[in-house]
């Protein structure tokens, strides 16, 4: 619902004696379904004393008093409804019952296209003991257009498994018929599943100024993110509105996220999943002048890695920041050393029996084994979740030549001999 602010300039006409009457100088608009405000005071003779109101509604073409011809509907009539015109009974209520404050302003609520044209003021009272009456001819003009307005829907993101609850508020502040509020959504591919309206509410918020409104909840989770809510509002007559928007849900980083440290190397992946689809920075960067960074989407998860070259791991941290919208999440990611995934050649090793020391990628998962290009033997170093302690050995013999496989994790120093594994 838009915030609409309307000035309304005002003019006095001025007929016999004391009798003024203040309308809108120009005409005013309104939507249909909708409600108007025609805003009114008048001044007379003080031997004339004002009882009631009569309002006429003239076409749009007569620049006759409409009381008077075929080209007037009474709409209006502080006294009785027994002559008021079918179509506008109980549609039109003043604003002030209060005669003696000079307001004549009438609302007029469930508004129609047809309600369009000029309206005319009719003073009814006494006067010398007799009953009397005065119409001033001076006219407003009201127009009303197609309903443009839009209801207000919020929502408030949410983390998965949390209920989602919307709101959705009908525009206009009006006091006539209540609206009919209904929810629909979809997900992508689907058809529209008709809810119903839960916990309409209804704020006076004066007595002539009314607040509709409907909430839903429903579950939330990362299936639903992108599901198209719609809250569609129907006034009397058949005149709809809607206004549609998409579930959010909270970024949160999932355990699947970590960094790896390989001869200086860093590099870090952070998975996030949210909707709409989160975006991820690394504050790391800021002192760093070169670094890498890549990153895929899947449905409403993404993976971003970056890789840059660190010297002191253990004083780097590697935060990870996930963010859609105005809601973040940040996490400092777990650094751990691993050996290379590069096939590498055998460092010369001075024995009779060369001991290759296998990387410890072998003892954590199927690795092959290469001797200067050559396949030696594909090992399983790890069972059942256990790793094999140091000292077992795999033997091995490529051509002439003698070899002991052993899993130990390679050091940073005090190693001559060692050999660089593939995980299969």
């Amino acid at each position: 619902m838009r915030s609409q602010c309307t000035v309304v300039v005002k003019i006095k006409h001025c007929q016999t004696g004391s009798y003024c009457i203040t309308l809108p100088e120009r005409e005013i608009t309104a939507e249909a379904g909708l409600c108007v405000v025609l805003p009114c005071s008048f001044t007379n003779d003080a031997v004339f004393n004002v009882t009631g109101f009569i309002w006429y509604k003239c076409d749009s073409s007569t620049k006759q008093r409409c009381d008077m011809s075929a080209a007037g509907k009474l709409i209006f009539n502080s006294s009785s409804n027994e002559n008021v015109q079918p179509e506008f009974r109980g549609r039109v209520s003043l604003l002030e019952t209060n005669v003696t404050k000079k307001n004549c302003s009438i609302i007029i609520n469930d508004l129609r296209k047809s309600d369009s044209g000029s309206y005319e003021l009719r003073l009814v009272g006494n006067k010398d003991g007799k009953t009397d009456g005065f119409t001033f001819i001076s006219k407003a003009t009201i127009t009303i257009t197609d309903l443009s307005q839009t209801p207000t829907v919020v929502i408030h993101p949410l983390t998965e498994g949390q209920h989602i609850t919307l709101t959705c508020t009908a525009p206009g502040l009006c006091s006539g018929s209540v609206p009919n509020i209904t929810w629909m959504w979809r997900k992508q591919g689907e058809s529209h599943i008709t809810g119903n309206s839960i916990g309409l509410r209804t704020e006076n918020l004066t007595a002539i100024r009314q607040r509709h409104s409907s909430t839903l909840t429903f579950d939330g989770s990362v299936t639903q993110s992108g599901t198209k809510v719609t809250c569609k509002v129907t006034f009397t007559g058949n005149i709809n509105t809607e206004e549609s928007l998409s579930v959010a849900i909270f970024p949160k980083i999932l355990k699947s996220s970590a960094c790896v440290i390989q001869s200086e190397i860093l590099t870090c992946v952070c998975v996030s999943e949210g909707f709409p689809i989160p975006t991820i920075t690394w504050p790391l960067v800021k002192d760093h002048n070169k670094y890498s960074v890549t990153s895929t989407v899947s449905n409403h998860t993404v993976h971003n890695t970056i890789t840059l070259t660190v010297k002191h791991h253990t004083s780097t941290v590697a935060e990870c920041v996930s963010s859609n919208g105005n809601v973040y999440v940040k996490q400092n990611l777990t650094i751990t050393t691993s050996g290379s995934d590069v096939e590498t050649d055998v460092v010369a090793h001075h024995g009779p029996s060369p001991v290759i020391f296998c990387d410890h990628c072998c003892c954590i998962s199927h690795c092959k084994c290469h001797l200067h290009n050559l396949l030696l033997v594909p090992l399983e170093l790890k069972t059942k979740g256990e790793t094999r302690s140091r000292g077992q050995t795999s033997q091995i013999t490529a051509g002439n030549r003698r070899f002991i496989i052993v899993c130990e994790r390679r050091q940073a120093s005090g190693i001559t001999s060692f050999m660089e594994c593939v995980k299969i």
